[in-house]
């Protein structure tokens, strides 16, 4: 995959806008200008008096924009210092602003000139290296267009462009400036005809709210965490009054059922409105029948790398579901909205019922390893499903306890490693019932139990004990990089701090960490 780690990246789903921190868009990797995973845009270059101007900054203003600053000496005036100054605002969905100031102390007649080209490919051909040559453009109004069979897209100028070049991609601007006056050019690109690309949000389904503390940067903090989260909610096409938190960005912009649903369970405090939009959208795709897989919420297949077999998400989020539900109930969704979806969370249930392996535990995928993170979820639907039936008057809670209470005994027997440092939870079982005993990140999800009534929190599959010596080994250097949780800990064999899982900060698990640690007091 091209490298991105220094772009600057725009969301406001479905829109993604992917630049260079210079701000010109080249054509090279995945940079460009996406809506709905069709790339619209992947060359937007600026020349003024001829050259391209001299990158000076390039930031983020905002989930949805960002501004490039630049500056360009025309020779105008005499000496080294610049005399021309540029600042591009991006925004996701398609529209730049490219104003252009003059610093001469003399009238200036300039140049501006944009050249401009697409391939129309997908974001997963573009990221796999696999799109396109550049398509011929026809000139279209104050801009131009390409087309396919598949596609359409068009740039458009206000002002209208002096002259349009089609055959070279180019659009041509004759700035007659002042000493310190400026002049403004607005691009707008679309995948259709209309003048302007619509917004990508949609209705917001989280309420307002303060973070107050002693640290200043909190409320700061949360409000960029919130407007965020807005930039990746897209509509369900099957349902467009329903919204769900996209994932994948800038890799792919869509629905990952797990990761959806965590997100949702974290905004909770926000309001049930988007958990229950998240488990409305995945309801509808729950698989029907008895067999292996009914009930099941399909996930994408994800290579887990070598520290463990590949999986598929499914599992998780097949198992969050029941948890969610709950969980937005106890936070206020409203009854009736409850009893429509519960059937769903049965189903989740027994096929969590018909899953469990021989030796007591839940393999992701099976055959496959038994995960400590899959025997949590497990755990934690259980605990909740069995709070969502009684407080909906449905038979067998009781029983999902007992089904808990023995999951949490084998768990502790086969799963935790003595020693004399306090022990470890494996992080998985292999088949064949040997421990894997390295230190993951994933063990944190040991620490998330849940939410029952009143404030109540579920209990998990560790004792309280063994939850300090796991939070101890968390918080220590080898797993604490001071960014957040490492997948990995350092002193592991196979340890790569650049590997998905064996050594990269995920900043889920962190979160997930500091949630699960927070409720038991500091440490």
């Amino acid at each position: 995959m091209p490298p991105v780690h220094g772009a600057v990246i725009c969301v406001a789903a479905p829109c993604l806008v992917i630049s260079p921190e210079h701000g010109q868009l080249t054509g090279r990797g995945v940079e460009g200008v996406y809506r709905s995973g069709r790339r619209l845009l992947s060359r937007c270059v600026l020349r003024v008096a001829g050259r391209e101007p001299v990158a000076v900054q390039g930031r983020s203003l905002g989930a949805d924009r960002a501004a490039f600053t630049a500056t360009v000496r025309t020779g105008a005036e005499p000496g080294p210092d610049p005399d021309i100054g540029v600042e591009r605002v991006r925004y996701a969905d398609g529209t730049e602003r490219i104003t252009v100031r003059s610093f001469a102390a003399r009238p200036l007649r300039l140049p501006v000139e944009v050249a401009l080209g697409t391939d129309l490919a997908e974001l997963a051909a573009v990221a796999a290296g696999r799109a396109g040559p550049e398509l011929t453009p026809g000139v279209h109004a104050a801009g131009l267009r390409w087309s396919t069979e598949e596609a359409l897209a068009v740039t458009t100028a206000e002002p209208a462009p002096d002259d349009a070049l089609a055959a070279a991609g180019l659009l041509r601007w004759q700035l007659e400036l002042g000493p310190g006056e400026s002049r403004s050019i607005e691009l707008r690109t679309t995948r259709d005809r209309t003048p302007r690309a619509p917004a990508g949000q949609v209705a917001n389904p989280l309420a307002d709210a303060r973070a107050e503390g002693d640290d200043p940067r909190a409320e700061a903090w949360l409000r960029t965490s919130v407007e965020d989260l807005r930039a990746l909610l897209l509509r369900d096409p099957a349902e467009p009054a329903d919204a769900f938190a996209a994932a994948g960005a800038p890799w792919r912009l869509g629905l990952a059922p797990a990761e959806s649903l965590w997100a949702a369970r974290m905004a909770l405090p926000l309001g049930t409105g988007l958990a229950a939009a998240t488990l409305r959208t995945l309801a509808r795709s729950q698989t029907s029948g008895r067999g292996p897989g009914g009930g099941m919420i399909p996930g994408p297949l994800r290579a887990a790398g070598p520290q463990l077999p590949p999986g598929c998400t499914g599992t998780e989020a097949t198992l969050g579901f029941p948890a969610v539900l709950a969980e937005a109930r106890r936070w206020g969704l409203p009854e009736e909205e409850v009893a429509r979806l519960l059937p769903a969370a049965e189903r989740c249930l027994d096929w969590l019922r018909r899953a469990l392996g021989e030796d007591g535990f839940l393999a992701d995928p099976d055959p496959g390893p038994r995960r400590c993170e899959t025997q949590a979820h497990a755990h934690r639907a259980a605990l909740l499903g069995a709070d969502l039936l009684d407080g909906c008057g449905r038979a067998g809670a009781a029983e999902w306890r007992e089904w808990a209470a023995a999951l949490r005994e084998r768990f502790l027997d086969r799963f935790w490693i003595d020693g004399p440092d306090g022990g470890r939870p494996a992080a998985a079982l292999h088949p064949d019932g040997r421990p894997l005993a390295r230190l993951t990140g994933a063990a944190a999800h040991l620490l998330d139990t849940g939410l029952l009534g009143g404030g109540r929190l579920a209990a998990g599959l560790l004792d309280r004990v063994r939850t300090e010596q796991l939070a101890r080994l968390l918080g220590a250097p080898a797993m604490d990089s001071g960014w957040g949780l490492r997948s990995m800990a350092s002193r592991e064999p196979g340890h790569n701090p650049f590997g998905h899982r064996s050594g990269a900060v995920r900043a889920y698990e962190s979160a997930v960490a500091v949630a699960g640690r927070g409720p038991a007091g500091p440490e």
